[in-house]
């Protein structure tokens, strides 16, 4: 698939539940926590046979992120079955998912980060029992607009000063200099410039896992909350992220890296120095696990769901298939390496066991 198919698929998304459908057979990836075996494109792996696709209704919730990828594995089996197998794939975001799916009301949620423990105390009170997939690794991008060319690398302690807690009410890249300078940030000085920041809101995995690479640390140190500013453009829909990114030129951000990679001739995205250096984000660099806001994708399956509906089954089964996981590379994300993408298969298999 190339940029502007993926950019069509991801732009198509927008305020969309998309009806789509399931088969399959096995694939192998990339993972940040296997770098011995992480590549950027598909490897084949061997597996068992799909069974035979089984026709009915499932419905996906979830992470946005996820949500190009559960599309995409929809369509082709759409493709496969004749329209058997109708699967409505939404995005509201990873907490807001895992709400409808512990109130029993999704087959799947898709999430950009691992479960809470509140959600799967939620899940447990309610009896919702579920199986944990890891699908693929993402690179969440840190981004600006490319006429942006004062800043090109931001460390952690720059990211802080101008997202977090104590930056409310910053209107200039410049109003952070002095709370960069005081957590010794190497990024300073900032432009003096109009800071206009558009992000995701707390219903969703992304801000979660900005706020666990960016602020967590820090805010403990300092004895803040572990939280963004508030004063910025909040939106559980990626694509009104990547059109506040764009519509500024000085502009801050962040998005899984599939919406960046769709549009980095309209989005710069900035490297990003965890100490080690300035990294940018590719698909190397997310495989290797080198770029430091690499992070692992996920579809948790409900146990209930998967025997009483055996179309929940067929849809994973594609998911996990040679097809279905080249439908990553496909949506712009990494693949797991063999070991993490091993297990993953081994869990399912155990699931339906």
């Amino acid at each position: 698939m190339n940029k502007q198919q993926r950019r069509s698929i991801i732009a198509g998304l927008v305020g969309l539940a998309l009806v789509v459908t399931a088969c399959g057979s096995d694939q192998g990836a990339t993972e940040e926590t296997d770098t011995s075996t992480a590549q950027a494109d598909q490897t084949t792996m061997p597996g068992a046979e799909i069974p035979a696709l089984v026709g009915g209704e499932v419905f996906v919730t979830g992470s946005s992120t996820v949500e190009p990828i559960a599309v995409l594995v929809g369509e082709f089996a759409d493709e496969m079955s004749g329209g058997d197998l109708a699967v409505t794939v939404e995005g509201p975001g990873t907490g807001d998912g895992f709400k409808k799916f512990c109130a029993g009301e999704a087959d799947v949620s898709n999430a950009s980060r691992e479960i809470k423990d509140e959600e799967a105390a939620s899940c447990a009170e309610a009896g919702i029992e579920f199986i944990e997939l890891a699908v693929a690794i993402d690179g969440l991008t840190v981004a600006t607009s490319p006429n942006n060319t004062a800043v090109t690398c931001l460390d952690t302690a720059a990211l802080y000063a101008l997202i977090g807690p104590e930056s409310e009410g910053f209107g200039s890249w410049a109003d952070a200099n002095a709370l960069l300078t005081e957590l010794g940030s190497t990024s300073g000085p900032l432009p003096d410039a109009p800071l206009t920041i558009t992000g995701p809101g707390p219903e969703s995995g992304t801000y979660d896992s900005f706020v666990e690479f960016a602020i967590k640390s820090i805010a403990g140190d300092r004895g803040t909350e572990d939280t963004t500013r508030t004063d910025y453009t909040q939106s559980a829909n990626d694509n009104l992220i990547v059109e506040g990114i764009e519509g500024s030129d000085t502009s801050l951000g962040w998005v899984g890296y599939a919406f960046y990679e769709a549009e980095q001739d309209r989005m710069k995205a900035l490297e990003v120095d965890k100490g080690d250096g300035c990294v940018a984000p590719t698909a190397e660099t997310i495989a290797d696990g080198s770029y430091p806001f690499s992070r692992t994708l996920y579809m948790y399956v409900s146990v209930a769901a998967l025997a009483d509906n055996p179309a929940v089954g067929s849809y994973i089964d594609l998911v996990l298939s040679e097809q279905g996981l080249a439908k990553v590379s496909e949506a712009g994300y990494v693949a797991l390496g063999a070991d993490a993408l091993a297990a993953t298969q081994q869990a399912w298999t155990d699931a339906k066991a």
